[in-house]
C-alpha cells in the first residue's frame, strides 16, 4: 500500500468520523430512509448526520397524533420558554409511525440543537441523540459565515424584521432540503461560489465522497435565468422514464432535474415546467390517492397544492421565448403549467410529512387562536373542522337526515 493510498484513506476517515467526535451544532431539514435511518442537516457545522433508528417498531396498527400548542409543549420538555425555541422540521419514522421534530433551543448560530419524538399517544420526549449510533459527513464549499444578505428596500423604509433578515449569514441556506433515494443522500442548498445554487449527492453509508452540481433555471415570475437562489424543497420521482428531481423554488417555479445529470462539477440547466405563483414553498411530500402518484406542496404564502405526477410526463418546458419580457404576477398569468389544484386547508401549514397511506402529519397555525398544532389529517380532506361552521353542524340537520334514512327503509 502506497503512502498516497494511506493518506487518501485517512482523509476520507477524517471527513466521516471527525464530526462524530464533535458536538452536533444544529438540526434542521430531515428525512428518513425506508430502513429507519434519520438524516438531518447541520448548517452550523456544515454536515449531514445519520442517526440509526432502524430497530424501532410500531406499537399499535393505527393511530392519530394530535398535539396542540406543539411549540409550547416542545419548549416545556426542553425546559425553556415558547419564544426561546423553534421547530425546524418534522419527519415520520417509516416503521413506527412516530414523529420526530428537529428543534433549535435559543437564537442565532449559537442555539442548541434538540431532537423531540412524539409517540403514538401524542406524548413528547426528548431524544438523547448523542447516545444514538450515528455517522456524519462534512460538506465541501461551505460559506464561512462572513457574508450576510442585503436589505432590498423595495417596499418602503426597512422594518425591524427586514433589518434582522439582512443580518442572516448566507450559510443559513447551505442545507435547505434532504432526500434519501436508492442508497444516496441528496441535499439542496448553496455553496460558497458565485454560481451558488447547488445540489449535493453522497452515498450512504458515508464514505467521504460528495458530488456537487450547480443548478441554473429559468424563473418565469422574475423573467430571468437564476443561479443563486437555492431549491427550497424537492422530491424524486420517475418522470419520462427516468429518475428526476421535482424541485420548487421561491416565488415559485417548479422544475425537473434528471439525476443522471447531477455529476461533480456539472453546471445543470433545470427544466422549468411552470410556476405556482409568488410565495415560498416550504415542503413537498409524495403520496398516493386512488392509485395515482401525487405531490402535496405547502407554502408560506399560498394555499397548499396537489400536483399529479402523471401531468409532469412529457410536459412543456418553458423558457424566456414563451413570454413577453418583464416580471409576472399572480394577477396575470400565474400559476402556469401542470401545477395541479389548490386544496382547502384550514390554517397555515408550516411542516408536513406522510403519517401513513391515508393521512398526513402536519404542523399548522390555527386561524382562530394562532396556536401551533401538530395534527393528523386525511389525504382526501386535509382539514380539521373545528374552525368551520357549516350546515352539517346544526342538530336539526342530523335529525332531518335520520328521518330521511327511516323513510327510505
Amino acid at each position: 500500500m502506497t503512502f498516497k493510498t494511506i493518506f487518501s484513506a485517512l482523509v476520507i476517515m477524517f471527513s466521516i468520523s471527525s464530526l462524530n467526535a464533535q458536538q452536533i451544532k444544529s438540526l434542521g431539514a430531515m428525512t428518513f430512509s425506508p430502513e429507519g435511518i434519520l438524516f438531518a442537516g447541520d448548517k452550523v457545522s456544515g454536515a449531514i448526520h445519520a442517526f440509526d433508528l432502524s430497530t424501532e417498531t410500531r406499537s399499535t396498527p393505527q393511530f392519530e397524533i394530535n398535539a396542540y400548542n406543539i411549540d409550547a409543549q416542545v419548549a416545556a420538555v426542553l425546559g425553556t420558554a415558547t419564544g426561546n425555541s423553534k421547530i425546524n422540521d418534522i419527519a415520520v419514522h417509516p416503521k413506527s409511525g412516530e414523529i420526530y421534530i428537529s428543534v433549535t433551543r435559543g437564537h442565532g448560530l449559537e442555539a442548541i440543537p434538540a431532537l423531540v419524538k412524539v409517540n403514538a399517544t401524542s406524548q413528547l420526549q426528548v431524544v438523547d441523540f448523542p447516545t444514538l449510533k450515528s455517522s456524519s459527513q462534512a460538506l465541501n464549499k461551505l460559506h464561512d459565515g462572513s457574508q450576510n444578505f442585503i436589505i432590498r428596500g423595495t417596499m418602503g423604509p426597512a422594518t425591524i424584521k427586514e433589518i434582522e433578515k439582512s443580518k442572516l449569514p448566507m450559510r443559513t441556506l447551505s442545507i435547505m432540503d434532504i432526500q434519501y433515494h436508492k442508497g444516496e443522500v441528496f441535499v439542496a442548498g448553496i455553496t460558497n461560489e458565485n454560481f451558488c445554487s447547488a445540489l449535493r449527492r453522497m452515498p450512504y453509508p458515508f464514505n467521504g465522497k460528495e458530488s456537487i452540481s450547480n443548478i441554473e433555471m429559468f424563473h418565469i415570475a422574475h423573467d430571468e435565468y437564476e443561479t443563486r437562489a437555492p431549491i427550497r424543497s424537492f422530491v424524486i420521482k420517475n418522470i419520462d422514464g427516468k429518475d428526476q428531481m421535482v424541485a420548487a423554488y421561491t416565488c415559485s417555479p417548479l422544475v425537473l432535474i434528471p439525476l443522471d445529470e447531477l455529476k461533480n462539477g456539472a453546471k445543470v440547466k433545470a427544466r422549468t415546467l411552470g410556476d405556482m405563483g409568488n410565495g415560498q414553498p416550504l415542503e413537498m411530500v409524495s403520496f398516493s390517492m386512488k392509485g395515482n402518484d401525487m405531490i402535496f406542496v405547502i407554502s408560506n404564502s399560498r394555499t397548499p397544492r396537489v400536483i399529479p405526477v402523471a401531468g409532469l410526463n412529457n410536459a412543456k418546458v418553458y423558457t424566456e421565448k414563451d413570454f413577453e419580457r418583464g416580471g409576472k404576477s399572480d394577477m396575470g398569468i400565474l400559476p402556469i403549467g401542470p401545477m395541479g389544484k389548490p386544496v382547502m386547508f384550514t390554517g397555515s401549514a408550516l411542516h408536513i410529512d406522510l403519517l401513513d397511506p391515508m393521512h398526513f402529519a402536519t404542523i399548522r397555525r390555527d386561524p382562530e387562536t394562532g396556536s401551533m398544532d401538530l395534527e393528523t389529517v386525511s389525504i382526501f380532506f386535509p382539514n380539521k373542522l373545528n374552525n368551520v361552521m357549516a350546515e352539517m353542524d346544526f342538530p336539526q340537520y342530523v335529525k332531518e337526515h335520520e328521518n330521511d334514512k327511516k323513510k327510505k327503509k
